[in-house]
């Protein structure tokens, strides 16, 4: 199901550590100095052309992509004060807006994907490469834009090293303060979470405070316990947040500058209000489009859970999403 986006008309709201972020327009630019962290760092543009059955492909130049990103830790983003943090990605998500097609895309990242992660050395400078799960991307650094550049730079990596402009990261603190903004999010519950949050029936549920956190964080104890299951509800979340956003905005449009207020502690991004302009000019009445993840297969490693990816899989869908062919 597409969805328009334009008509809530605020500016770019970046919600939830799940999947999500959504276009609203006018009055952030009051924000400049409160809600986003400056910055532009970004990557050079990538110049690999991909050969495949006869056809060249290189990076599509008519798209813009963003990365969204929510970190289990809980309370204000602070620096570790060291180029090492606890915090791991739970939740990666590569937001797609294609003037080809004019709509946004997203693509699930499990984060137990297993793949070259970049490591930071002393003085966080670059010092090589491990093969372990992405998630463990962002505990290099000192868990604020450090350590999100590196996820963002790791998964660059992972996607044939594709341009990512743009990253908002998020933690668990914002989950509850984002749900509860919007007045609930209702939800399908098909996992049975009776040893984890008896106040979660299965069925149809509108989720408040703590249990849109365990709805989206629990993991063991749920279901099959599986990442690929807990991304399943991710996206039944985003469906359900999208549906209460547009109804919350149209009820009461001023909620938006109090939300981002509420979540700016949280959230560690290289989003500027210049760059949102930017956005907001270019993708204002996008659609949403297709929401995709990566396929592969769970195994159990020796120490965690480890996702291989069905590497012909993940050629396509870069080729199709993020490469366009020479004509």
């Amino acid at each position: 199901m597409k969805r328009n986006l334009k008509r809530w008309n605020i500016v770019l709201i970046i919600a939830i550590l799940i999947l999500v972020l959504v276009l609203v327009y006018s009055g952030l630019r009051i924000l400049e100095s409160t809600v986003f962290n400056k910055g532009t760092t970004t990557q050079g543009p990538p110049s690999k052309t991909i050969h495949r059955n006869g056809v060249d492909y290189y990076p599509k130049q008519d798209i813009t992509v963003v990365m969204v990103a929510g970190v289990d830790t809980e309370g204000p983003m602070v620096s570790s004060g060291s180029y090492n943090n606890s915090a791991e990605a739970d939740m990666i998500a590569l937001l797609i807006f294609d003037e080809s097609t004019q709509s946004m895309n997203i693509i699930s990242l499990n984060r137990d994907t297993m793949t070259d992660v970049q490591v930071l050395g002393i003085g966080g400078k670059k010092a090589g490469t491990v093969h372990a799960q992405l998630a463990l991307a962002h505990a290099y650094g000192s868990g604020l834009r450090d350590s999100s550049e590196n996820l963002r730079d790791t998964v660059s990596m992972l996607m044939y090293n594709a341009q990512i402009d743009y990253y908002v990261t998020i933690n668990m603190e914002a989950i509850n303060l984002l749900n509860d903004a919007v007045g609930g999010v209702t939800v399908n519950v098909t996992d049975d979470f009776s040893a984890i949050d008896p106040s979660i029936p299965m069925g149809q549920v509108t989720l408040k405070g703590q249990q849109a956190t365990n709805f989206l964080r629990s993991r063991y104890g749920v279901g099959d316990q599986m990442n690929l299951t807990r991304m399943q509800r991710h996206q039944e979340y985003i469906r359900g947040f999208l549906t209460a956003l547009q109804t919350k905005y149209e009820a009461e449009p001023s909620f938006v500058l109090r939300a981002f207020e509420q979540i700016n502690p949280y959230m560690v991004t290289n989003c500027t209000t210049s760059s949102i302009s930017g956005l907001l000019d270019r993708y204002g009445d996008f659609e949403l489009g297709e929401m995709l993840t990566l396929k592969g297969e769970n195994n159990a490693g020796n120490e965690y859970m480890e996702y291989h990816l069905d590497m012909d899989a993940l050629d396509e869908l870069i080729l199709k999403y993020l490469y366009s062919p020479k004509k």
